[in-house]
């Protein structure tokens, strides 16, 4: 039986976070919708055959589908007049088409979606600091690899880091950013240990990364185990957004060190690699499931505020320009652009599932089974 409900765990996991996440964001253009007075025409989560449907008093039809990869809202009147045959153009309600509405109510509509997940983000979090705690800020050394740079300059567990090069340093993740671009390079390093102040001079290790990009810097030490601290539910909720955001920037600023090959791109990750941590993490226990779920939520909503055409960015990057320009940008522009950004997602999806296969070991069996 535990056998068994451990193999369920994964699947079961990855439905809920990807459900939850995906119909929240879905939710935030609906509810945009209905405020700015466009019928919405379907609500689906998920893809395929339905495996559930029905139709509210609204005329809105409600569809769950069998493959959980995302969702859509229908907004009634989204197709330009001219996409559209004169038979349809006669059904459309007289004040409920997104098409006639003015580029601010659009773009407050498909903003909605990321800006919901932004907002469940900034939800989940507050509850974990009411119910399980707040991370205070530490940057205390768990452990310390045997024969690292760490070791060789006297680092020890339980040392509390607090400063590099005169730098003031509060937290683990600031130490990581510091020391990642810095391979060979000395540094100061300033610590407390055991009530003392001390400082010893250090050289980060140099790791490779792959052939064109730059070796990273490590020293060889883990984090401590975090400490937690209880909060109220207001102050609770500015941690909430405080914690969302640093997120983001530390999201935003992974993805440029990509870009710019000052970081390697396997950790881009698709739904096979979410679903293998959605059972991790579950595993872990609800709160580590929030957690995952909180920052998934973060991911989803910055990904779709990308400026690609097909995203809800390149959408509103096309608002801007009608709105700067006076009127629509031309139909041969958005269709070209759409088909663009169809072609940049294709080819992210396949490279972030090449990425799963070979997180998974099914590249390195499939090679090593063709040799």
């Amino acid at each position: 039986m535990d056998a068994l409900l451990a193999s369920l765990r994964t699947p079961v996991a990855f439905l809920v976070v990807l459900g939850v996440l995906v119909f929240v964001h879905e939710a935030g253009h609906y509810l945009a919708a209905r405020w700015r007075g466009v019928h919405v025409e379907r609500f689906a989560i998920g893809f395929g055959r339905p495996l559930a449907r029905w139709t509210d008093r609204r005329d809105t039809k409600w569809q769950i589908g069998w493959l959980p990869l995302g969702g859509y809202v229908k907004l009634h009147g989204q197709e330009q007049p001219g996409d559209v045959d004169p038979e349809i153009r006669a059904t459309w309600k007289p004040g409920q088409t997104f098409h006639d509405k003015p580029v601010l109510d659009r773009a407050l509509v498909v903003a909605a979606g990321p800006a919901a997940n932004f907002l469940l983000a900034i939800l989940f979090f507050a509850v974990l600091f009411v119910a399980v705690g707040r991370p205070v800020a530490t940057a205390t050394v768990g452990s310390v690899v045997a024969g690292s740079a760490a070791e060789r300059a006297g680092v020890l567990a339980g040392d509390q880091i607090t400063g590099l090069d005169g730098q003031a340093i509060g937290r683990f993740e600031e130490v990581q950013r510091y020391i990642q671009p810095r391979a060979g390079v000395p540094v100061q390093m300033q610590l407390r240990r055991e009530g003392r102040e001390l400082s010893l001079p250090i050289t980060p290790d140099s790791r490779a990364r792959g052939e064109g990009t730059p070796p990273v810097g490590v020293l060889g030490i883990a984090g401590g185990a975090p400490v937690f601290e209880r909060v109220d539910p207001f102050t609770a909720v500015v941690a909430g957004v405080t914690h969302t955001a640093d997120i983001s920037w530390q999201t935003l600023a992974g993805v440029w060190q990509m870009i710019t090959g000052q970081r390697g791109t396997e950790e881009l990750g698709g739904p096979l690699r979410i679903a293998q941590l959605s059972g991790q993490v579950a595993e872990l226990g609800i709160a580590s499931l929030i957690t995952f779920m909180a920052v998934l939520s973060i991911n989803l909503g910055l990904i779709n505020l990308f400026p690609i055409p097909v995203l809800d960015g390149g959408h509103l990057l096309f608002y801007a320009a009608e709105a700067i320009r006076g009127r629509p940008l031309p139909p041969r522009f958005l269709d070209y652009g759409l088909r663009a950004g169809l072609a940049v997602l294709a080819a992210l999806f396949l490279f972030s599932t090449w990425n799963d296969l070979s997180q998974l070991g099914v590249v390195r069996w499939i090679t090593g089974a063709g040799g």
